[in-house]
């Protein structure tokens, strides 16, 4: 089994340097970025496919309105992408298992019982099979368009290269895979420690706009006065002046003390 195919590198060797560094810049973003950016892969996979699926169907049929059914059905698709992830799930799931059965076991037949375990495995594990999945094509992508590159640059051979060197691109292959898995959990980790420390703040902000403001002291409200003329808000209680306070209305005078005031005309009078 050759996950670099010579057979793919023939059929695309006319491609231009641009389109071969496009799509190993997508690969690579692909084999980075798939559990965090899943529902723009799905979205834009499901879409895509489906509008060349739309285009071949309408050109076989010899229809004049190609490239409108390929253009609709490629919107339905999208609008359904997020609800059809789980069946893509299960048959990738399936197909993946299939595979590797046939891998493992060349001279297998019949191998329904297989599918249907890896489609099991692929919904109960979702996020797992999308982060293996996603990993594998950015792999592939960036794999062969990368060769499609070098090719261009150093004029080489690259089908009998590939074809030469079949265990060795195998390995570095399911090596990226693994590597590409890891730092997709890493980033996903990081992403929902993130998302849960921004809803806790703004939870935290929520709960604070709906504390109720504190009272506001009404104009009515009778205070205190001593007979030093401080205002206090504790009508009955002794403070430090040494004098009981009375309770007046705000904006009341304290009335001076009789004692005070014969002091002050005794001293007048001598």
């Amino acid at each position: 089994m050759q996950l670099i195919a010579p057979d793919i590198l023939a059929e695309a060797r006319g491609m231009t340097g641009a389109m071969a560094g496009t799509i190993t810049v997508l690969g690579v973003a692909l084999w980075l970025f798939g559990w965090r950016w899943h529902r723009f892969w799905v979205v834009a996979g499901i879409t895509l496919a489906s509008g060349l699926i739309g285009l071949n169907a309408g050109r076989t049929s010899g229809g004049t309105q190609v490239m409108a059914v390929g253009i609709l059905l490629a919107v339905s698709a999208g609008l359904l992408a997020l609800e059809l992830a789980k069946v893509l799930a299960f048959v990738a799931g399936g197909c993946g298992a299939w595979l590797a059965a046939q891998w493992v076991f060349p001279q297998a037949q019949e191998l329904w019982a297989v599918f249907l375990c890896g489609g099991l495995f692929g919904i109960l594990l979702y996020r797992l099979w999308t982060m293996l999945l996603t990993s594998l094509l950015g792999v592939l992508f960036a794999g062969h368009a990368g060769i499609l590159l070098a090719e261009q640059v150093w004029t080489l051979d690259t089908g009998d290269w590939v074809a030469r060197n079949v265990a060795p691109l195998n390995g570095l292959v399911v090596g990226f895979v693994v590597l590409g898995v890891l730092l997709q959990a890493v980033s996903a980790r990081d992403l929902e420690a993130a998302e849960a420390k921004s809803e806790g703040a703004t939870e935290a902000e929520e709960e604070k706009s709906e504390e109720p403001p504190p009272p506001r002291q009404s104009p009515n409200q009778s205070r205190s006065i001593c007979r030093g003329g401080n205002v206090y808000s504790h009508p009955a209680r002794r403070h430090n002046c040494g004098s009981s306070c009375h309770r007046r209305q705000r904006g009341a005078i304290a009335q001076p003390d009789p004692h005070t005031r014969n002091n002050r005309s005794r001293r007048s009078a001598n």
